[in-house]
C-alpha cells in the first residue's frame, strides 16, 4: 500500500489549472493600463482575490442547489482546495520576497482577513440589485477611494460580466480545469 501522502490526488492537476487561469487573468496588462489598478503587490493581490472570489462563488453555486447536489456536480472540496492553493502561493511569494519565517504567519493572517472581508463584500454586492454596491466595494478595496469613480465602475462591469459568464460555465469544463473569463479590454472603455 502506498502511503497516503504519496498518493496523487486527481484534483491536484485541476486545482493547479484553475488557479493558474485565475492568476493569468489577474495579470492581464489592461487591468493596470486601462482600468488604473495599481501595479503593486496590493493591486495584484486584489485582482487575484477578485477572480478567486468570482470562481469560488460559481463553485459554491449561487442558486438554490443543495450541498449534496453541488458536491456531486462539481466535486467535493474543489473550492477549499482552490483556496488552499491561493494560500500556498501567498506563502511562497512572501518567502521569495525575503519575509522571515517568524513574520510569514502574521502576514498570512493579514492576507486572510483581507480575503474574507473582500469575499463578503463582493458576495453581498453581487447579490444586491443594481451596480452601486459592487462599484463601491471595488472602489474601496482596489482603488482605495470612498464612493465610486469611473475606474471602479468599469471594473464592476467587468466583474458582473465575469460572474455571468462563470455562472453559465459547464461543470464538466470546470472539472477539467478550464475556466473562461471575459476579455477585460472589452470593458475598459465602455
Amino acid at each position: 500500500m502506498i502511503l497516503p501522502s504519496f498518493r496523487r490526488n486527481p484534483q491536484t492537476r485541476i486545482i493547479g489549472l484553475l488557479y493558474g487561469m485565475i492568476v493569468a487573468q489577474a495579470r492581464c496588462a489592461s487591468f493596470y493600463a486601462s482600468y488604473g489598478v495599481p501595479d503593486t503587490i496590493d493591486g495584484r493581490f486584489d485582482l487575484i482575490v477578485l477572480h478567486l472570489v468570482l470562481l469560488l462563488r460559481r463553485l459554491e453555486g449561487e442558486g438554490d442547489v443543495s450541498a449534496a447536489e453541488r458536491d456531486r456536480r462539481i466535486g467535493h472540496g474543489v473550492g477549499q482546495k482552490l483556496f488552499d492553493a491561493f494560500c500556498q502561493d501567498l506563502d511562497d511569494n512572501l518567502r521569495e520576497m525575503g519575509v522571515g519565517d517568524l513574520a510569514v504567519p502574521k502576514q498570512m493572517r493579514r492576507f486572510g482577513e483581507a480575503f474574507y472581508g473582500r469575499q463578503a463584500a463582493y458576495h453581498a454586492a453581487l447579490a444586491a440589485p443594481g451596480t452601486q454596491e459592487l462599484e463601491k466595494a471595488l472602489a474601496r478595496n482596489i482603488f482605495e477611494v470612498v464612493g465610486v469613480d469611473e475606474r471602479a465602475a468599469r471594473l464592476a462591469r467587468y466583474a458582473r460580466a465575469a460572474a455571468s459568464l462563470l455562472s453559465s460555465e459547464d461543470d464538466d469544463a470546470l472539472m477539467a480545469g478550464t475556466v473562461t473569463f471575459p476579455n477585460p479590454e472589452a470593458f475598459a472603455h465602455a
